[in-house]
């Protein structure tokens, strides 16, 4: 129950989730985060996360399974999606406020 834990506030939880999603997306590079992003964000659509981030559809399923392997949690998974999905949102909530990061 670790994402409705961090949901409901639990700061624990949200410490867990940005220790065990983003610090190792973030660790192995940027662009494992942006990948696992636009695929969360666009209804989990290999080719459409592609198109997206301008890459071939190869390169989108090789980060995703460098995700999993990173995280212990694949992206094609609903309840893993979920965890994953919730772990960016912790991150970008605990990331220090930027003029160029989004509200």
């Amino acid at each position: 129950l670790l994402p409705e834990r961090a949901v409901s506030g639990d700061p624990a939880a949200l410490r867990l989730l940005v220790e065990s999603v983003v610090a190792p997306l973030e660790a192995a590079g940027g662009e494992l985060l942006r990948t696992l992003g636009a695929y969360l964000e666009g209804g989990s659509a290999l080719e459409a996360c592609a198109r997206a981030l301008f890459v071939h559809p190869n390169t989108v399923r090789y980060r995703l399974r460098r995700v999993s392997e990173l995280t212990g949690r694949s992206p094609s998974d609903p309840r893993d999606a979920l965890v994953l999905r919730t772990g960016l949102l912790a991150g970008r909530l605990a990331a220090p406020a930027s003029p160029l990061t989004p509200p």
